[in-house]
């Protein structure tokens, strides 16, 4: 560690906007705000209960990016793009009362990375040229802008290969390490890189089987898929898996389990015969999740998989009769 001021950035884990908005950050505030500045990377995932342990923020200045809002006096800068993006009416408020010209919020952008770099342009003479291409694939990814579910799955680019290491990372480690590489270097040449190549093997035949296991567990009634994975550790599968399998679905609801949470994933087809009209952050708000109109996800405790279990299967019965009532609704033809 140097001498320079310390900038700890708190980012959407196990996430390719996240980690890319972490190391976009720290390109823009090393360019536009202070050079001699050391960076600390900390990872924040959704889980049930606090987010945010306030003994954590322990930078001269702290940023949030890709991740709900804290109130906390001690967050200097955020950013983030989620629908759900305030843990309570308070946090909205206390947002919008907020003067400092240091924190952002746009739920219309695709990604975070993006967001971010807008700004940086836009209200700091930030230059996002050079990191054009992550820019560019954050949007592709987060936005879920693929061409087609086959596309989405065979993950053929280098940041889809990177998507699924990070969405699987080993250690706590890897992707704060993994942030700097993000921020000067091209994405092929970041695939070489000693501590990330040997990862590409068993990580791409794990898909291969994730893929299988999606096979026999998913079922599409109504145009809703749904399946229970929660006995398989694959809590970092390929998202477009289901509906690579199952073209004709619109929405789909997924249950897994990590070490500690079981989350359902609530998602919709980006690539469906029929437009997704259900607000899915709203769905997920109510059992204490969010996230985006057309994806989101809850987390629930380990020892809450009833719960899990209950709230998927609603959500799953609300979708199947939101198609059916839409199908009712069609005119004849």
């Amino acid at each position: 560690m140097g001498l320079g001021l310390k900038v700890k950035v708190f980012y959407h884990d196990k996430c390719f906007d996240g980690a890319c908005s972490a190391a976009l950050f720290s390109r823009f505030y090393r360019e536009r705000i202070r050079s001699d500045v050391d960076f600390e990377f900390s990872g924040l995932l959704h889980r049930a209960g606090a987010l945010f342990d306030e003994s954590h923020f322990t930078g001269d200045e702290n940023a949030i990016v890709d991740f709900k809002y804290s109130s906390s006096p001690k967050i200097t800068w955020w950013f983030d793009h989620h629908e759900s993006a305030f843990l309570s009416p308070a946090d909205a408020e206390h947002f919008e009362h907020d003067e400092s010209n240091r924190k952002f919020y746009d739920p219309a952008f695709k990604s975070c990375t993006s967001f971010i770099a807008m700004i940086g342009q836009q209200r700091f003479g930030f230059d996002p040229a050079p990191v054009a291409d992550l820019v560019h694939w954050t949007d592709v990814i987060d936005g879920a802008l693929y061409p087609d579910a086959k596309t989405a799955v065979e993950m053929n680019a280098p940041a889809m290969k990177l998507t699924m290491v990070i969405e699987s990372a080993p250690d706590q480690g890897f992707v704060p390490n993994l942030i700097p590489l993000l921020a000067t270097k091209p994405l092929d040449a970041i695939l070489n890189e000693r501590f990330v190549a040997p990862l590409m093997p068993p990580l791409l035949k794990r898909h291969e089987i994730s893929i299988e296991i999606l096979r026999q567990r998913a079922e599409c009634t109504d145009r809703t898929i749904f399946f229970d994975i929660t006995d398989q550790e694959l809590e970092g599968y390929n998202k477009f898996v289901p509906y690579y399998l199952h073209p004709e679905s619109v929405y789909s609801v997924g249950l897994s389990k990590s070490s500690f949470r079981v989350k359902v994933s609530v998602g919709s087809n980006p690539w469906a015969p029929e437009e997704p009209v259900v607000n899915l952050a709203k769905i997920c708000e109510r059992y204490g999740g969010g996230g985006h109109a057309r994806v989101g996800a809850i987390s629930f405790n380990v020892n809450q998989h009833a719960a899990a279990i209950r709230a998927s299967r609603e959500i799953v019965n609300e979708l199947r009769a939101a198609v059916r009532s839409g199908k009712k609704r069609e005119p004849a033809r």
